[in-house]
């Protein structure tokens, strides 16, 4: 749902809504299901209302709502801020209201809105959680962006069904036009245009029903680019030269209606380009020409928060250590200046350019920061003019359409750095007419040659950078894996290689043997499970290192659904002896060298492995039924078999499994020994299922045909003989430790968790412990926000140094403490117990002993953080595995 939309539902609210309905018709403004809203409406126990209070109403994780006298608006909102039953439930907002005047608090960034009832509709950005747009924590983005994109999608689709062609021409024509409209509109709001002059003379020289406006629009585009305006109109030549390349080429421009006219002119006389950032507002505007992106407007630009977390390290940190150190030597300032005027910004994936605008503008800030002490050592007041110019920035986009809107965000960019200056030194380079924009080019990165778009060159340094696609091995399409089997074609094993692979490489490639770096925002699969192995290897082959790297993190912006994937930053540089980082928790954490995990470590690698480094016992997958789902039974099915067949309950056991074991799920299946598949197969509901599982395997793959004369059974089927340690197979990343649980002989565990038959409580130690969770999440990998758990990765190659008996013993102690703190709350399953906002204290305290007993068998002294903790595990995996190897 976009927000001009919900400012419209609300304004409706205001005007048409009771106060017995006013919450339910708020809510359902912000998009909330009409379902759920009747079940806030209900009475009784079926109602999502948890308030027993009159006038109240109490919706979990969405709001606490009060109608109340005015006098106790601020009381009510301070007095349940912290509440116990805002605690328990967490409803996202407090509301509190006489209908004069209303009250709120977000329970999450803390912040208070209080304000005239009628005035609601103008903050309806303050409960954009409701519609799935988080408040980031970073500089916000402005509503007024999104508000720009929504309205010219809107043009957009009209500009569409005037013009009904798909040719590809045109439709690269349309691509242009549009980025030229963005241009005349901002230039109306920020002084490059007299004010309004667009818009006013769009109303003005045109029909209403816009039947001339193509015409008109072409032969002002075309007056754009021309010097000489003697021959044209007075009205044409009010408006200034632009050239630069903008308006140079000839294109089609488009047909208009009434109504698509009447939507041109709104873009301009309703929305205040001057608010619009070029670095966010390009990747909302790709998704105007790509329907398919608009249920994900802004969800794919990369916040400036995450943009600096690749530039700081990249180089803007080095610079500004420069510029402290040179601060009282004017020539070592000019130097500094005359580096800026030559650092080159090369970014292959520029999509609409963000990277090289936020680039751009943090250079322009460095370079005035210089030229202000150069005033305050010379007492100069003639500085002269910004040396860095668009054409030290280059890229490559894919997208036709992202390609010219990037061109057009570094001019406006250029334009914003220039009123800045303007501002503080009073005078700038002029904005017309536009200089040549960056050296951008349409094409693919995976086959374009990087040297031919931004050729090395040792005078200047350059910096790669930029959010390349990710895509796994199964979401690549048919190009994509042709491009990675090409650029890996000195490999066997690249099939299995994420998207994102080929930039590292390419990049490695560029900087190799050069002073060049490389940064990027990245998934964290490629420094996590079989991806270490695949691509590492290539990148260090090209005497590359890791100079910098950044802690996982979410990614995030004010976007709906932008919280599942966890992204890192990687820096490449050639080899050097140059100090390298670690950037973990806030920290700056100085590393002798950065390994693939992303740990200061050596280079190593862990492979899978089918031997078990450390004395533990074999863990293997749980049983794989191969059924077709047959042999499994809920809980009704079970009950209504027994109760028809008693006999049938010696072939029924127990199942268990992740989810079974996390979420308490009930499950059973048929486990028939081969002598007793007569007496089976006189059941008729049994002997029905077998016949079913038999033509599921008749129809299958080669293994499943090689078990159709045993279709009672499952494919594997190991059993304990006492009990079995159990660990699902993913688990939440949010989670700090593995769920593992204790079950007895009478359960079958299946392949959706990871199992040691009779184990030691010694060894559920182990595995429970937050130094095998951190191996797991440094080493295995994760499926979508969650942590994949590998035997033949994490558990055998887990690094545990050699113990005496009486340290077994405690690790046992602690291990049957955490199972009896688990047993004092039946209330919560292990998923809830092991969620940091519900696990219980004595849980919790538990575990944090079991963890520094087992971490004292690594060293002596506390570990100080988890970086310090990866580091021993890795040192001494290394030794571990030197000593097996000689």
């Amino acid at each position: 749902m976009k927000i001009a939309q919900i400012e419209d539902n609300v304004k409706n609210v205001l005007l048409h809504s009771t106060q017995q309905d006013f919450l339910a018709d708020f809510l359902l403004a912000f998009g909330k299901p009409k379902a759920s809203i009747s079940r806030l409406q209900a009475k009784g126990h079926a109602s999502y209302n948890l308030s027993k209070n009159e006038h109240e109403v109490l919706w979990k994780n969405n709001v606490l709502y009060k109608f109340i006298k005015h006098d106790q608006l601020d009381s009510y909102i301070e007095e349940h801020a912290d509440s116990d039953i805002v605690l328990k439930h967490k409803p996202r907002f407090i509301i509190a209201t006489d209908f004069n005047t209303l009250v709120a608090r977000d329970t999450r960034t803390e912040e208070t809105l209080k304000i005239a009832f009628p005035e609601l509709p103008n903050y309806v950005e303050f409960f954009l959680p409701w519609a799935g747009m988080e408040k980031a924590t970073h500089t916000p983005d402005s509503p007024a962006d999104v508000k720009a994109a929504e309205k010219m999608a809107k043009l957009f689709d009209m500009i569409r069904l005037d013009n009904p062609t798909k040719d590809a021409r045109f439709l690269h024509s349309l691509n242009v036009f549009l980025t030229r409209l963005l241009f005349c509109f901002f230039a109306e709001d920020t002084d490059i245009f007299p004010k309004d002059l667009f818009s006013n003379c769009i109303q003005s020289h045109t029909a209403e029903d816009g039947k001339d406006l193509s015409n008109y629009l072409a032969n002002l585009f075309r007056i754009l680019n021309t010097e000489d305006r003697t021959k044209y109109p007075g009205y044409f030549r009010q408006f200034p030269y632009v050239n630069g390349g903008l308006f140079a080429e000839e294109h089609r421009v488009p047909q208009f209606s009434a109504r698509s006219r009447a939507v041109l002119i709104e873009c301009g006389t309703e929305l205040n380009w001057s608010e619009i950032n070029p670095d966010i507002f390009g990747s909302m505007i790709q998704a105007v020409v790509d329907t398919d992106q608009r249920a994900n407007m802004g969800m794919h630009y990369t916040s400036v928060t995450n943009i600096m977390k690749v530039i700081d390290p990249l180089f803007l940190r080095d610079l500004y250590e420069e510029l402290e150190k040179s601060r009282t030597n004017t020539r070592k300032l000019r130097e500094l200046l005359l580096r800026l005027g030559k650092i080159r910004i090369f970014d292959p994936a520029c999509g609409s350019g963000n990277f090289l605008i936020i680039a751009y503008k943090e250079l322009r800030k460095l370079e005035m920061e210089i030229l202000n002490q150069i005033s305050v050592n010379e007492k100069q007041i003639d500085l002269g003019l910004s040396t860095i110019r668009l054409s030290q920035f280059y890229g490559i986009e894919l997208d036709d359409f992202a390609h010219e809107v990037a061109l057009l965000s570094l001019w406006l960019a250029e334009h914003q750095m220039n009123l800045v200056f303007m501002q503080r030194f009073g005078k700038a380079n002029p904005t017309l007419p536009l200089k040549p924009s960056g050296s951008i080019v349409c094409g693919d990165a995976t086959t374009v040659a990087w040297q031919t778009v931004c050729p090395v060159d040792e005078d200047s340094d350059t910096y790669i950078l930029g959010n390349p696609p990710y895509l796994g091995s199964k979401k690549q399409n048919a190009e994509q894996k042709r491009s990675i089997a090409t650029i890996f074609a000195h490999s066997r094993d690249y099939k299995n290689l994420d998207f994102i692979a080929c930039w590292f490489y390419l990049a490695a490639l560029y900087i190799s043997g050069t002073s060049s770096k490389a940064g990027f925002v990245t998934t964290n699969s490629i420094v996590q499970g079989d991806q270490v192995g695949l691509l590492w290897p290539h990148i260090f082959a090209q005497d590359a290192e890791i100079g910098f790297a950044y802690e996982s993190f979410k990614w995030g912006n004010n976007a709906k659904n932008t919280a599942g994937v966890s992204c890192v930053v990687i820096g490449l540089r050639a080899a050097s002896k140059d100090p390298k980082w670690i950037y973990l928790q806030g920290q700056r954490i100085p590393a002798k060298n950065i390994g693939p995990y992303l740990t200061d470590s050596s280079n190593t690698i862990i492979y899978k492995s089918n031997q078990i480094l450390s004395d533990l016992p074999e863990m293997v997958y749980g049983n794989m039924p191969l059924d077709g789902g047959f042999l499994k039974l809920e809980t009704p099915e079970k009950d209504a078999l027994v109760k028809a067949y008693p006999s049938a309950a010696k072939f029924i056991k127990k199942l268990t499994g992740g989810n079974e074991f996390l979420y308490n799920e009930e499950r059973w299946c048929l486990w028939i020994e081969d002598e007793e598949l007569d007496e089976a197969l006189s059941i008729a509901p049994i002997a029905e299922r077998i016949e079913q599982v038999k033509a599921f395997r008749e129809d299958g793959g080669d293994v499943a045909r090689t078990l159709v004369k045993r279709s009672h059974q499952f494919r594997y089927r190991r059993t304990a003989t006492r009990s079995m340690m159990l660990v699902p197979c993913t688990s939440s990343e949010r989670r700090d430790y593995l769920q593992v649980g204790f079950f007895d002989r009478s359960y079958i565990a299946i392949h959706s968790a990871q199992v040691i038959y009779d184990a030691d409580a010694f060894v559920f130690g182990i595995v429970s412990s937050r130094l095998h969770m951190l191996w797991t999440k440094a080493t295995c990998g994760t499926l979508d926000s969650r942590v994949r758990y590998s035997n033949i990765i994490a558990y055998n190659n887990f690094p545990f140094p050699v113990i005496a008996d009486a340290m077994r013993e405690k690790i046992r102690e602690c291990t049957f403490k955490i199972l009896a703190a688990r047993e004092n709350h039946p209330e919560l399953v292990i998923a809830d117990l092991y969620d940091p906002k519900l696990m219980p204290a004595e849980l919790l305290e538990a575990h944090r002993s079991l963890d520094a007993l087992i971490e004292s068998c690594y060293q002596k002294t506390a570990f100080q953080n988890d970086e310090e903790r990866l580091k021993a595990l890795f040192k001494l995996y290394e030794k571990m595995t030197e000593t097996e190897d000689a």
